[in-house]
């Protein structure tokens, strides 16, 4: 299904894909394997910072997700990588199975960095969740697209706000 999908990306015009953002569903990882050949993968973080909430008590979790989110905020790719080791161990020491999943998911997580740091910001999540609610928001406003032209129309003037306001 996913290879499918994205092929017919690729067959309406996409090339020259570098990175693909994305949670790790294993399909889907795969099919960008296979159809985006050479691309780098980076899993999302707000994905990741879920998965691994999931595994710490809530009364930790605040402060599992303050640390791990420093991982990011690091000047340039290697201290990027370095401190995702500091933090893995640090939390280790209290989770160490959050300590696993930091370090299993080095590259997956750390992908972002081999690109500028101009563009940080933009690749390292995917804020699909962020860009539905918006959809939905401005969607429930309108209630019914009578054709696919006003569907089209109003997608095309939604869409490029939602994604590069920074919202």
């Amino acid at each position: 299904m996913w290879t499918q999908f994205l092929r017919g990306l690729r067959s309406r015009g996409l090339d020259g894909v570098q990175l693909v953002v994305s949670d790790s569903h294993a399909g889907l990882v795969a099919a960008i394997e296979t159809v985006f050949l050479g691309a780098a993968w980076q899993r999302c973080r707000v994905h990741f910072v879920r998965d691994v909430l999931a595994k710490v008590p809530k009364g930790s979790g605040e402060m599992v997700a303050a640390t791990i989110r420093t991982i990011f905020a690091q000047a340039d790719a290697e201290a990027v990588r370095t401190h995702l080791g500091t933090v893995a161990s640090m939390l280790g020491r209290q989770f160490p199975q959050v300590e696993q999943m930091l370090v299993g998911a080095s590259v997956d997580i750390t992908a972002f960095a081999d690109f500028p740091t101009g563009h940080w910001k933009k690749i390292w999540s995917t804020n699909l969740e962020r860009l539905n609610r918006e959809v939905k928001r401005r969607a429930d406003v309108v209630q019914v697209f009578p054709n696919p032209a006003a569907w089209g129309g109003w997608r095309g003037r939604c869409w490029p706000r939602c994604t590069t306001s920074g919202r």
